[in-house]
Order: structure tokens, then C-alpha cells, then sequence
């Protein structure tokens, strides 16, 4: 045959590197990955929300401080009096005007709230260190989103010239059968049917293609990039690491699961928020200053002992305690709240670390059951190919018939689809363990 299909199938499944041909660029995963992390919407959307308590963080102290106001104010009257004095005399006056202007400075500060203060400052803290959590669950699952569909770009190009491989062996059966049609040796219903095929894998190859574009614009939507689907394309390999153990995967991975990290924040944020209810029960000590001033002015008066001018000015300071004796229960129903959150939350994350510690041992599995798969795929390639080869040079001598052939052509077809497949799908194994670790990015 004039096909060397092994030399195809290597071609196909070794490591290749592409030029920039017709304007387009090889799109690395490395460059990949940096777009997404830069530009992904969702990826924004965590670190916002991480920065939001990143400021509150920023300001954790403030708690400690007292608060300042001022007030100011100033009213203006005009009023109608009337007076019955006891000696029976009455004094009547209209349109008296008067004004008054008064300010305060005035400083509260909180000096003991039961720890109120220490437990706030300490719980936004863990907010701060749950919203750093979140967004690293955010990068991780992007990561994998991107290598994943990265590389299912790759098995369908891969796929795509395995259906060539295809198309050129019907290319040539069905010249060879319209040959021995013409020279009296064949039949009309065979030129039919590898026409028939051959038009089939070439519109096999459309729909391939049309996936890959397809794929590249999910591709481009999840890097959130300006590019178009036409100007990259990307090398047609998938690097596969064949060294992960289950023992790496587990070992450690309460530590770097971003899922179990935000569970775990969230106990201690439950607990900082009891310590916050608790703090009702003690007594609450402030200390108040204040500087004053105050100015009366009145146009006139009708009792001549009345003041037409008075101002004061001056400060106070003290100290209030605030002891709670009852507060229907309020502090003590919350208390058994908070401690039932806290509960709650335990058991979240437990549940959290069962699912994901299942979800590591079944992406193992699949790890271990596509290594396999991989190994077995490659020595039925070879038995596929051979087939092949003796089935075709069989029907060029007329010992085999068209369906025998066809059926040898389409054992090498689902070969090579299988083939393919368990490369991309240990590529996807790959990526779920160390997604479910947290290594996939450092």
C-alpha cells in the first residue's frame, strides 16, 4: 500500500511544533492561562469581592477608636406673647424675635464591650482570608477550564487528521475499484460504495472542523481575549504525566483544597461571631467628652428680669456603664444560635472533606483505568493498521471483498478515535487531581 500508516499515526501522536502559517499564531497553554487569569470575568469577579474585604481588613483597627462629632444648629423665632402676671397686670407683645446658636464637639469611646472589639477585628480577618479562599477556587476551576478545553482543541485536530488518514485510504480504494471496474474485474456497486464512504469521512472532517472553531471560541470566551478564532491555532500534542500517586494527592490536602480552606474559615468565622454574641452579657464601660457653646439672642422681652443676651461655653467629660440585667433573652437565644451555626458549619465541612476525598479517589481511578486504556489502544493500533495493510493488499489481488475491507477500514477508524480519546481523556484525570489538590497553579 502506498501509505505508511504507522509513519501517519506518529505523525499524528508525537510531539509537533507549529509554525505561523497564513497569519496565524501557535497560542501556548502557558499564554493561555496568563490571558484567563488576567482578563476572565469570573476571576474579577472573586478577587472584587476579595478586595471588599480586603479594605474592611485594612481598617480592622478602627474598631479600637472613638468616635467624634460635631453638632450645630441655630433657630430663629418670632413669636406673639401674652402675660397674666399674679398682680392681675397683662403684657402683651407681637413679632418678638429672638435666636439661638448652639455647638458641641462631642467624643465617645468605648473602653471595655466584653472583647466585642478584639473578637470584630479578629473576624474580619478570617472574611479577609475566606475571600482569598474563594478567589483561589475561582483561578483553579478557570485554570482547568481552560486546559481542559486547551486540550480538547488539540484531540480534535488530532482527530482531524486521523479522518485524512481515512480519506486518503478511500481516495485510493475507490480508484482502485473503478480500475477493476474498467478493466472488467469489479463491480459498479463497489465504485459506488467507496464513493459513498469517502464522501462520509469528508463530511466527518467538516463537522471536526467546525468543532475546533467551535471550541476555540469557548476557548477565547473563557480568556475573555480579543483575538479571533482564525488568527491562533495550537500545537496538536497533549503532554501526558504518567508519575502522579494517590498518596501526593491526598497528603496535605486539607492544607491546599481551596473548598476545604473556605469551610474552615467559615467555622472560624462563626466562632469570632459568638464571641461577639457573649460579649452582650458583660457590662459595657464608655468614657464621653463634650465642648459646648450655646448663644441666646432676643430683640426684646417683656418681663424685664428675662435676658436679652445669654452665652455659655465649656466642656464635660465622664464616664457611663451600661450593665445588662434583662434583654428578653435576646443575647441568650443568639448565643444558641451562634452555636448551632458553628455546629452546622463543622458539619459542612466534614461533608465538604467526603465529597471531595471521594472525588479524589474516583479521578485516581480514572487516572489508573485511562493509563490503561492508553497502553491497550496503542497495541490495537498496530494489529488495526496491519489489518489494514493485508486486508487492502488482499482486495488489489481480488482474495478479499469490498466489505471485508471496509470492515478492517472502519476497525482502524474506531482505533484510532479510541486512541486519541484516552490521551485527552488521562489529560482530563490529570487535571481533575491536581484541581482537587490546588497544585495547578503554584
Amino acid at each position: 500500500m502506498r501509505v505508511t500508516f504507522i509513519k501517519k499515526i506518529a505523525a499524528i501522536l508525537s510531539a509537533c511544533f507549529w509554525i505561523s502559517v497564513n497569519g496565524q499564531r501557535v497560542l501556548t497553554l502557558e499564554e493561555a492561562i496568563a490571558t484567563a487569569l488576567q482578563n476572565n470575568y469570573d476571576i474579577q469577579l472573586a478577587r472584587g469581592d476579595s478586595l471588599v474585604a480586603a479594605i474592611d481588613y485594612s481598617y480592622r483597627n478602627a474598631v479600637f477608636l472613638p468616635s467624634v462629632n460635631i453638632n450645630a444648629g441655630a433657630t430663629f423665632n418670632n413669636n406673639n406673647q401674652r402675660q397674666t402676671l399674679a398682680d392681675g397686670s397683662e403684657r402683651k407683645s407681637n413679632n418678638v424675635r429672638s435666636n439661638n446658636i448652639q455647638g458641641s464637639l462631642g467624643l465617645d469611646w468605648v473602653l471595655f464591650d466584653g472583647l466585642r472589639m478584639f473578637a470584630t477585628r479578629d473576624k474580619v480577618a478570617a472574611l479577609l482570608e475566606s475571600g482569598a479562599y474563594s478567589a483561589k477556587e475561582q483561578v483553579i476551576n478557570t485554570v482547568a477550564q481552560v486546559i481542559n478545553i486547551y486540550y480538547n482543541i488539540a484531540r480534535q485536530q488530532q482527530l482531524i487528521k486521523a479522518t485524512d488518514v481515512q480519506i486518503e485510504l478511500n481516495e485510493e480504494r475507490a480508484n482502485l475499484a473503478q480500475y477493476k471496474l474498467d478493466i472488467g474485474s469489479g463491480t459498479k456497486p463497489d465504485v459506488l460504495q467507496s464513493k459513498v464512504d469517502l464522501n462520509e469521512q469528508k463530511a466527518l472532517k467538516m463537522r471536526q472542523q467546525t468543532l475546533v472553531t467551535q471550541l476555540k471560541s469557548q476557548l477565547l470566551q473563557v480568556m475573555n481575549s480579543k483575538i479571533q478564532e482564525h488568527e491562533f491555532t495550537i500545537p496538536d500534542t497533549i503532554p501526558l504525566n504518567f508519575d502522579i500517586t494517590l498518596g501526593d494527592v491526598q497528603d496535605g490536602l486539607e492544607r491546599t483544597n481551596p473548598t476545604l480552606l473556605r469551610a474552615r474559615s467559615a467555622i472560624d468565622i462563626a466562632e469570632y461571631e459568638l464571641k461577639e454574641t457573649k460579649a452582650g452579657l458583660w457590662p459595657t464601660l464608655s468614657f464621653g467628652s463634650a465642648y459646648n457653646f450655646s448663644r441666646t439672642s432676643n430683640k426684646k422681652v417683656l418681663n424685664n428680669f428675662s435676658t436679652l443676651f445669654n452665652q455659655f461655653h465649656g466642656y464635660n467629660y465622664g464616664f457611663t456603664a451600661r450593665i445588662p440585667i434583662f434583654n428578653q433573652f435576646a443575647v441568650k437565644r443568639q448565643i444558641k444560635q451562634d452555636k448551632l451555626n458553628i455546629t452546622l458549619q463543622q458539619l459542612q465541612y466534614e461533608n465538604q472533606r467526603s465529597l471531595i476525598r471521594l472525588a479524589v479517589l474516583n479521578a485516581f481511578k480514572e487516572y489508573i483505568q485511562q493509563q490503561n486504556a492508553l497502553k491497550l489502544e496503542e497495541e490495537n493500533i498496530l494489529l488495526a493498521e496491519e489489518n489494514v495493510d493485508i486486508v487492502f493488499q488482499a482486495y488489489k489481488l481480488g482474495g478479499a471483498t469490498l466489505v471485508q475491507l471496509r470492515e478492517a477500514q472502519n476497525s482502524l477508524a474506531q482505533a484510532y478515535d479510541r486512541l486519541i480519546d484516552a490521551r485527552y481523556n488521562l489529560k482530563r484525570a490529570e487535571t481533575e487531581l491536581l484541581r482537587l489538590k490546588g497544585d495547578i497553579i503554584k
